[in-house]
């Protein structure tokens, strides 16, 4: 599976479609989500769990190896009676397996059907207005990790790759999320101050490791696509504290209600 990652991530993402169909049953989805850190524990609030698949279990995909995420894949019946697909894991970059692993959870969703892809993350905020725990819906974003999924003369319009009308929706639901700019650096080092900075200079708002390299795939496929990102912590160099994972998975256990409850009335309203 690895080499068709490498040489065809189109068909190894139908591949991986077809083993999700045969051991769920399902063949078609219309939402997905991709829980990072943080956000997971909402899962089971967006409605009911028909199956649930490690995701190692499926081609072309790999246990996470970041502590406070999940690790399934899980199909759910939402309310309005449509099917939502959630990882609740997914492939960094700096896992060294290079970008088509990142980016195949988003193909294979696309592969069944789905045409609404949820993006959420846990970052490091460049304001210092939103202390951890502030959820920022993401309008744009810059990709400083020197790679992309697209090959070849795939020339993609990404003016509006984060879909106004569900920008819209989040401030329907909560007026007080702010938006902001993601910027994915490389990983797994956190940024330097310096290149905090840098990101600042360059527009942004939020830095992290994930997120920009999943949403060009998206825009790719023609999702309709939403971000949302939990400040788990100032960037370097906005607070003089030290940056350790152990604050990144706390602030995310702290808001874990309030990520279920915004999850779940998102999807509802989708």
């Amino acid at each position: 599976m690895t080499d068709e990652l490498l040489t065809d991530p189109v068909q190894a993402a139908r591949t991986a479609a077809a083993t999700i169909t045969d051991r769920t049953g399902v063949d078609h989805a219309d939402v997905a989500l991709v829980l990072g850190s943080g956000w997971s524990s909402g899962a089971t609030r967006l409605g009911e769990v028909l199956s649930t698949v490690p995701l190692e279990q499926i081609p072309g995909f790999s246990a996470p190896v970041v502590a406070g995420h999940g690790g399934d894949l899980l199909v759910i019946r939402l309310a309005s009676g449509r099917t939502a697909l959630v990882l609740t894991g997914r492939t960094h970059l700096y896992e060294g397996r290079g970008v088509a692993p990142v980016v195949h959870g988003v193909r294979t969703v696309a592969a069944l059907g789905v045409t609404t892809l949820v993006l959420t993350n846990g970052c490091g905020g460049l304001d210092r207005r939103w202390g951890p725990g502030t959820v920022v819906a993401i309008r744009d974003h810059i990709n400083l990790t020197g790679t992309t999924p697209l090959v070849g003369p795939t020339f993609i319009d990404m003016s509006t790759t984060w879909t106004p009308a569900l920008l819209d929706l989040v401030h329907r639901i909560d007026p007080e999320i702010p938006t902001g700019v993601y910027a994915q650096f490389h990983g797994p080092a956190y940024e330097t101050p310096a290149e905090v900075r840098m990101a600042g200079v360059m527009g942004a708002d939020l830095v992290g490791m994930s997120t920009a390299l999943e949403a060009i795939a998206a825009r790719e496929a023609g999702l309709d696509l939403l971000g949302l990102s939990l400040v788990t912590n100032h960037a370097a160099g906005v607070s003089p504290d030290p940056l350790d994972h152990a604050e990144v998975i706390a602030a995310g256990k702290a808001a874990a209600p309030r990520l279920a409850d915004l999850l779940s009335r998102i999807v509802a309203a989708l």
